[in-house]
């Protein structure tokens, strides 16, 4: 065989994935950081205004996962070219392993936790790998050029003109070893997976809340099959943020700075956090990229400290009117200081979720809780600084993207019983779901089958005006298929929009619509 272009690019990419493969998986069994993720935070870092939003309406709660596989066949994309390039000279395609490693330990101790440790852990089995498959390809390519060419040739005793590995069992080899890089990046990320959702242990005790939250009242749930608990488990409840990988941060060493615009800078230790008075709340959150119908929203039992007294043991200055806060990584949130002795007054730096540490994918040791705001505004997950400032002063991480500067979440509902495109049984058929509008609260939902006419729903009993609450109706289906929509009608009296709008740039609008089938 006549080595070809694409059969030098197979070798190529079949050493860039076993390359990234043995990294990533040496990576998680020995501590180290992701390349992938490094790299995953350099394309998140560079996005353009409506980045997000295109990245979620094609790949709704996937985007993160599709950044991570454009991520690989960019790899692969890149082996395909230093193989190309190994045709030529394989010493080109070894330093071209050489600097995509150096550039990936730079990248990965951009990130805040990372160490010279880690990203060598990372960086160090994957460039020798690497350099390794792509020279064991180049001998299978060469004949009679390199070791494996000159051993066949001395075996055969044809002189140094042996013949390469015939096409089919070199495109064989090419595609298992491809198989088998893809096999370990996705079992390293599967364990890693694993191993972020173990909790980590604070260094010291979470004294019960002194403030508690009310007990949640007889008929707040109706137990339907299918339908959101009015309390979502932390396994289940819903993540977002700018992460492909699971921070860990060490609480023993973590703190908290308060500073800007107020008359005395303050640091709190996790030790010092939790010896303050807390209270617990069940709040409902949300995602400002939520579309219409989805699943970014969850209700949860928060315990914290409240946030205004803490700042104001820094002393709040006259004029700040914006709260910033930070997290370990540098992302940013901001909210208006007026919102915390308004709707947000039960707003909280939060150290337990549903009356177990934060987990580590929600934010461990400290993240931000604010009633009533989207995520993107308020909800700092690993927070390590709040900053006072002014609206003018400071965009936080989402605002120069294209996204509204407030967030106030919007009056919702969703139809979780029956899915979408479902086959019932013709006659009476339950209809159920979830609705919200936090700190204002929800006062009637209403579903409308086909076009006759809104019906009021029965209601859950609200925990509070800053969670969802369930609804339930039957309805009368004939046979054939059917529309159903719903619609909320929040605390204050206003009645959700049935304007359809995407979640750019404050949160998606319209009615949930479905369609069923009656048999």
């Amino acid at each position: 065989m006549k080595a070809s272009g694409w059969a030098w690019a197979l070798a190529g990419a079949a050493a860039a994935a076993l390359a990234v493969g043995a990294g990533e998986l040496v990576a998680v069994l020995l501590g180290g950081s992701s390349i992938i993720g490094a790299i995953g935070a350099l394309v998140i870092s560079l996005q353009p205004p409506g980045g997000k939003d295109l990245m979620v309406a094609l790949f709704d709660g996937y985007d993160k996962a599709a950044l991570e596989i454009m991520t690989g066949f960019g790899g692969l994309l890149v082996g395909s070219i230093l193989g190309l390039l190994a045709r030529r000279d394989l010493r080109i395609a070894l330093g071209g392993f050489l600097i995509f490693g150096i550039a990936g330990f730079g990248l990965i101790l951009q990130d805040a936790l990372a160490t010279p440790y880690t990203a060598a852990v990372a960086v160090v089995p994957a460039v020798l790998v690497g350099m390794f498959v792509i020279t064991w390809f180049a001998d299978l390519l060469t004949p009679g050029g390199t070791r494996a060419g000159l051993a066949a040739a001395a075996a055969t005793g044809s002189g140094g003109t042996a013949q390469a590995m015939p096409r089919r069992n070199f495109v064989a080899l090419g595609v298992l070893a491809l198989a088998a890089g893809g096999v370990l990046a996705v079992v390293s990320r599967f364990i890693g997976g694993s191993s972020s959702d173990v909790a980590l242990t604070p260094p010291a005790s979470i004294p019960p809340a002194q403030g508690t939250a009310p007990p949640i009242p007889a008929g707040a749930d109706f137990d339907i099959a299918g339908l959101s608990p009015i309390v979502v488990p932390n396994a289940d409840f819903y993540r977002i943020d700018t992460r492909l990988d699971t921070p860990r941060v060490a609480a023993d060493t973590w703190n908290l700075r308060i500073h800007g615009m107020v008359d005395e800078e303050l640091t709190f230790n996790y030790q010092d956090l939790v010896a303050m008075p807390l209270i617990s709340r069940y709040v409902t959150i949300a995602c400002v990229s939520n579309e219409v119908g989805g699943h970014l929203v969850g209700n949860a039992k928060w315990t914290g400290t409240p946030l205004l007294p803490l700042l104001n043991r820094a002393g709040i200055q006259s004029g700040a009117t914006q709260v910033v806060g930070r997290a370990f990584d540098g992302f940013t949130v901001g909210f208006p200081t007026e919102h915390l002795s308004g709707a947000g007054a039960d707003a909280m730096v939060v150290v337990q979720m549903n009356d177990q540490p934060l987990p580590p994918q929600h934010g461990f040791p400290a993240r931000l809780i604010v009633p009533g705001l989207y995520g993107y505004v308020s909800a700092t997950k690993w927070l390590t600084e709040i900053e006072l400032t002014t609206l003018e002063a400071f965009d936080a991480y989402w605002v120069p993207l294209g996204w509204s500067k407030l967030g106030p979440i919007l009056t919702e509902s969703r139809i979780d019983v029956p899915r979408g495109g479902a086959n019932v049984a013709a006659g009476q058929v339950q209809v159920a779901g979830v609705a919200w509008a936090p700190t204002r609260g929800i006062s009637k939902v209403e579903v409308q089958l086909d076009n006759n006419g809104w019906q009021p729903a029965e209601l859950s009993v609200p925990i509070s005006n800053k969670t969802w609450l369930q609804w339930r109706i039957m309805v009368s289906a004939s046979a054939g298929q059917h529309q159903l929509q719903v619609r909320a009608t929040d605390g204050t009296g206003a009645v959700q929009t049935a304007d359809r709008m995407g979640p750019a740039p404050s949160g998606a609008t319209g009615y949930h619509t479905i369609t069923i089938n009656a048999t």
